[in-house]
């Protein structure tokens, strides 16, 4: 399961607003877009946990093979069978995305699928291997040596580290473009392999990457912790607790350092997206740091001004100004004001998420039980959905902030769509599809979780022999 691209999405009925449509846009633009905000907004959640969760079961499986801890082996198979369920749904909407691509978009796919074919064709392998090595680590329990157990998670990480790579490669090639030629208005040239290991792809992997991590983290942690307000204070929960949140910690406290290094390229890359992301109107120097604000009838307003913080963040400096919406041509101006509160929310939820992560560890190192307070609790359980805003809010700010370009400086996002009216029949199919796999999943997991809370842990599979295996492997014999 791999993360997802976006073609300046999620603007929804401020589109007005935001001045994404015009008057001469072909009929297809608008139900296009909507079709894309809702498949990878969907879908790029449930890619975080094809992306992270393995690396948590891993470590789990590990405590209970090789410390003998039965709690800890009863989390690893009870997260693999949710994983599995999140990993169906994954392939479905997956699925639904390898077809929107040349429907939606037959402007991009067209000139430029041979620049693109390599890195989609690595990762469609790459979610082959980690679908048959999920189903050899579920239908492995009391059939495989538990050490051989134990590996058959490793191809799976792999395969979700180089499928998410892969996909993220190409999405920063969307924001720097390399690897062709345009001649006589084809494309010529095509150096695929320059666009799976194009110079923007390392970093913008790794901030995917690390955000994938918070979100599983965080969002897995959050379950335990409501279990734990309703009364479940017990080394299962407590357990099942702490695994993923000292996940999500590291990735928390290590991702403002990533998005800053990845930050300091887009002043020369994607000067518009900067103004953007800073509110900069006017080109000043040295820049302030714009807290909050909007931009109301070309005026920043409701804004507060921190002098110089802007220069240092964005520059490296403190008197490097950050360019100006001025400089840049009306046309080549993204959605200012979603751009702006994208890229704040982020920031602000991650700087939030990255507190909390350190006051959990700092209250630990001093002897303190965090989850003995009913507040730390809570503020556990809210850290899960404000990662899942988190990650949302990155996007958009990136792929908003890209527009109007497909890929930047060469394809519009308006002649990638195409003239098809009908595409909003598409969509409406598309949203009962997706509201029946969330009603599905929860159905599902829900019934999953009262069964275990009951003791039932051998839940019926569909494939392979009846075990008797009650402690998580140990006992190979067979009924």
């Amino acid at each position: 399961m791999s993360v997802v691209l976006e073609f300046g999405s999620l603007d929804g009925a401020m589109l007005d607003l935001l001045r994404s449509v015009g008057t001469d846009d072909p009929a297809g633009l608008l139900p296009a877009r909507e079709q894309m905000a809702l498949s990878l907004g969907w879908h790029i959640v449930l890619a975080s946990f094809g992306v992270a969760w393995p690396a948590m079961i891993a470590v789990a499986h590990w405590r209970g093979t090789y410390r003998d801890d039965e709690v800890a082996l009863r989390l690893a198979r009870r997260w693999a069978k949710v994983s599995a369920v999140l990993f169906a749904i994954g392939a479905v909407s997956g699925t639904v995305l390898s077809f929107e691509m040349g429907l939606l978009w037959p402007g991009l796919m067209g000139p430029f699928g041979d620049v693109l074919g390599l890195p989609f064709a690595f990762e469609g392998l790459s979610f082959f291997v980690e679908a048959i090595f999920l189903g050899l680590y579920l239908y492995g329990w009391g059939r495989i040596p538990p050490k051989r157990h134990l590996l058959m998670l490793v191809p799976m990480a792999v395969a979700g580290i180089v499928g998410t790579y892969c996909v993220v490669a190409v999405n920063a090639w969307m924001n720097m473009p390399v690897g062709f030629r345009i001649e006589g208005g084809e494309v010529v040239d095509v150096e695929p392999w320059a666009v799976l290991f194009n110079s923007g792809a390392v970093l913008q992997f790794a901030h995917m990457w690390v955000a994938a991590y918070m979100v599983a983290g965080f969002v897995v942690a959050a379950v335990y912790a409501v279990g734990m307000l309703r009364g479940r204070v017990d080394r299962h929960h407590r357990l099942g607790f702490a695994l993923p949140f000292a996940f999500a910690s590291v990735a928390a406290m290590v991702q403002p350092f990533i998005g800053h290094v990845l930050g300091l390229r887009i002043a020369e890359t994607q000067p518009a997206k900067l103004a953007a992301f800073e509110l900069a109107i006017e080109t000043e120097s040295p820049s302030p740091l714009r807290l909050g604000g909007v931009l109301v009838d070309g005026e920043v307003r409701y804004a507060l001004d921190i002098p110089r913080l802007g220069s240092l963040i964005a520059r490296n400096s403190f008197s490097e100004p950050v360019q100006g919406l001025e400089t840049i041509a009306p046309a080549d101006r993204p959605p200012v004001n979603i751009t702006h509160l994208a890229f704040q929310s982020m920031v602000g939820i991650g700087t939030l998420l990255a507190a909390l992560a350190v006051a959990y560890w700092f209250a630990r190192w001093r002897g303190r039980d965090p989850l003995g307070s009913r507040w730390g609790l809570r503020a556990a359980v809210l850290a899960g959905p404000l990662a899942v805003v988190a990650l949302e809010a990155g996007w958009i700010a990136t792929e908003v902030g890209r527009q109007p370009w497909v890929v930047y400086g060469h394809l519009r996002t308006a002649d990638a769509a195409g003239d098809n009216p009908q595409l909003w029949v598409l969509l409406a199919a598309t949203t009962v599809v997706y509201g029946a796999l969330t009603t599905g999943a929860v159905v599902v997991l829900r019934s999953m979780a009262r069964r275990w809370r009951t003791g039932d842990e051998e839940l019926p599979s569909p494939y392979g022999p009846e075990t008797s295996i009650a402690d998580g492997g140990r006992d190979r014999k067979a009924t």
